[in-house]
């Protein structure tokens, strides 16, 4: 007689449905959605269209014929897989055009173009520092440069967000040879942004190194959307040498994948020592020609950002009314993030449910994301929305303003 398997008495593993519980009655369960693209802004979510203020599509790329037929044209000439990891057959003719484009689009003289932006910082911090070196990462940075920070095993100094005195004083300290500054352009969750000119100075006072994080400054700061470094003039091989650029391509580009940028010597280095860029498979060729018409489109067509900055400023100029009295607060950002913090977990959850009765898709973003007690609508707002698009929103919150108050 052989015994039950499952019989071996209590486990942790007993535990998970009442921890799925615990999360249910925080109002902190999250669920997918399965959606496809409607017309314009709009979205098909688990079969109902709704107006969606949750892409981070800021220029509405991903539906730019150009960037489609990019992609098709770039399947029939490559296929639909890259086959192998950049270091052994996966760094096609495509990728490395792209490269050389992303290279110059940001001013910088070199370019890496990785498969997932989450792989890149997760993985090109701990290729950078370690054991005995000193890592000080802002406050709100975004989770792949706080997991990179952790897989470092570098010591770590977290300064209160943009509190730059507190970071030189950090800095001023640190008896390590090797000091590595992380932080996001544009943070995620607020859409404010950091302060790269003083940033680089401490760098270059403390001999430090800057990674910076433009996932959500890309496409749409600088001019011609070339980011956050050139919407400060710290572009060249000055700023190639002191500082690492790193964007997402799936935001304002509008399609997949990430890159990193910066000095020929620092850029070899994190070929070489990048474990997600050396064992993984390489983006597929297909992307890279979307990615290589996407960059076309931001830099020849300035209607897309023009677009976007008209909704950001009808936007703000709209909401003060609808929020007057409710206690909600606005973040200050003239990102296309636009964060409406509400406080508590349940209200916001019952505001994002009134604009979704409403047909509005506007995500609540609730701890662990952001800060416990403010909890909050983060309102993605992007060149694919029309006036009339914005002024739904606005009359939208409004009336849940009404109710809460």
């Amino acid at each position: 007689m052989t015994s039950d398997p499952d019989d071996c008495g209590p486990s942790w593993l007993d535990e998970i449905p009442e921890r799925l519980a615990a999360l249910d009655a925080a109002h902190l369960t999250r669920r997918r959605r399965a959606v496809r693209p409607a017309a314009g802004a709009a979205m098909w979510v688990d079969g109902r269209e709704m107006l969606a203020f949750c892409s981070n599509d800021y220029l509405g790329l991903s539906q730019h014929p150009a960037v489609r037929a990019a992609a098709i044209d770039g399947a029939q000439r490559y296929g639909v897989g890259s086959g192998a990891s950049p270091m052994v057959s996966g760094h096609s003719e495509a990728n490395a055009a792209l490269e050389r484009e992303l290279a110059d689009f940001v001013g910088l003289e070199r370019a890496l173009y990785f498969y997932a932006g989450y792989a890149t910082n997760a993985s090109i911090v701990p290729a950078l520092v370690g054991p005995g070196d000193a890592l000080f990462s802002d406050a709100l940075n975004h989770a792949c440069l706080i997991d990179g920070a952790r897989l470092s095993k570098a010591e770590i100094h977290r300064f209160e967000h943009a509190d730059l005195a507190q970071l030189e004083r950090q800095l001023q300290a640190s008896p390590a040879r090797r000091k590595l500054v992380i932080s996001d352009a544009v943070f995620s969750m607020d859409g404010d942004v950091a302060d790269i000119p003083a940033l680089l100075a401490l760098c270059e006072r403390h001999d430090a190194l800057l990674l910076l994080d433009d996932a959500h400054g890309f496409g749409v700061r600088g001019p011609q959307g070339r980011g956050s470094l050139a919407a400060v003039a710290r572009t060249g091989a000055r700023a190639s040498r002191r500082v690492l650029y790193m964007a997402t391509l799936g935001k304002a580009a509008g399609v997949s994948g990430a890159f990193v940028a910066g000095s020929h010597v620092l850029v070899e280095w994190l070929l070489q020592k990048t474990r997600s860029y050396v064992f993984a498979t390489a983006a597929p060729a297909l992307l890279a020609e979307s990615v290589r018409a996407a960059l076309r489109a931001i830099r020849d067509e300035p209607v897309h950002l023009a677009r976007l900055h008209a909704n950001i400023a009808a936007f703000r100029a709209g909401i003060a009314r609808p929020i007057a009295g409710t206690g909600w607060t606005l973040v200050p950002s003239l990102t296309a993030v636009q964060a409406l913090v509400i406080g508590a977990n349940d209200e916001a959850l019952r505001v994002m449910h009134a604009l979704a009765d409403a047909g509005l898709w506007v995500p609540a973003i609730r701890p662990p994301t952001v800060p416990e007690g403010t909890a909050r609508l983060r309102i993605a707002l992007s060149a694919a929305h029309t006036p009339e698009d914005v002024a739904t929103l606005l009359e939208a919150l409004a009336t849940a303003a009404r109710t809460s108050a």
